[in-house]
This record gives C-alpha cells, structure tokens and sequence, in this order.
C-alpha cells in the first residue's frame, strides 16, 4: 500500500468526518475538513505521476474516493437548503453512468483513468461546495456561487459525453 494509495484510503475515511461537522453545524470546519480532503486527491495524483506509483488500485479507487466526497457533500447540502435537488441528481447521475463503464472495463481486465474533462468536472465541483458551503453573505460570493453551481451542471454533462464518446467500445466489447 504505497502514499498515494493511503492518502485515498484518508479521503474516504474523513466523510463522515465532514458529516458530522457540518450536521452538527461547525460549518467551517467542515469546509476545511472538505478542503483538506480534497487536497489529498491533487497530492495522491501528483506524488503517484512523481514517484511512478501509480497503481490499478489508485486508477480505480482515487476517482471513486472523489464521487463519495462529493456526493456526500452534495446530497447533504440538500438538506440543508443549499442546492436544489435536480442537480444533484444529474451530478450523481454521471458518476452512477461513470461508475458502470469502469466496472464493465474491469470485468474485460481495463482500467479507465480520468479523463480531462472529468478532472475539471471534480475541481468545480470541489470549488463549488467549499464556496456554498462558506455561504458568505456578500453578492460577489453568490454570485461566484451560482455560476459555481450552473459549470458543475456543465461539466458534468460535458465530461459524461465524453467519456461515453471516448469509452463506448467497452459496451461494444460485451455484446
């Protein structure tokens, strides 16, 4: 179990961490625990490209660790009256369609990386739950906050788009 494998595993395991923060309404600690999980999906890929340490297991899990994080946060920013629950349910939507090709691929002995567009997909989507979740009272920060909301959407299709467009010949292969 190499560094980058590990700081996945802490991803993961600082949900409900997140969780509980923010239900119990320290909703700044949350962010920052929000935060620093996030980082460690930069520092996982960055120490893994480095040190050559990528492994099957981070090809599959770190994306994966990114869709708990981000799903967690998403769907409890619904309860708290953060997002509207449409776009939740198209956010999660891709990661349900993403998550089945990749589990198709593995059934075939592939691997699917991340594509660029879902990278971009992920780092809006980090980028838009710190910011609603921070909820600063001032007009630039909603602002910031719905167009945060609306590139998620955006990217979200784009990047299911093209991973289907890039991927399809692995539906093909089972048929």
């Amino acid at each position: 179990m190499n560094l980058p494998n590990r700081l996945t595993i802490l991803r993961v395991l600082l949900i409900p961490v997140f969780l509980v923060a923010l239900y119990m309404g320290y909703r700044y600690l949350a962010v920052g625990i929000f935060i620093f999980a996030s980082a460690t999906d930069w520092l996982d890929g960055y120490i893994a490209r480095k040190y050559n340490l990528i492994t099957n297991f981070g090809k599959f899990m770190d994306p994966l660790a990114d869709k708990l994080l981000v799903s967690a946060a998403i769907i409890a920013m619904i309860e708290l009256n953060l997002l509207a629950s449409w776009i939740v349910i198209i956010l999660i939507s891709r990661e349900f369609i993403i998550t089945g090709f990749r589990l198709v691929a593995a059934s075939n002995n592939l691997v699917i990386a991340a594509g660029f567009w879902g990278k971009i997909k992920t780092v809006t989507q980090m980028a838009m739950i710190i910011v609603v979740l921070i909820d600063l009272p001032y007009a630039p920060a909603m602002y910031l906050g719905q167009i945060l909301i609306w590139g998620s959407v955006i990217f979200t299709i784009v990047s299911a788009v093209e991973y289907v467009v890039k991927n399809i010949h692995v539906l093909k292969e089972q048929s």
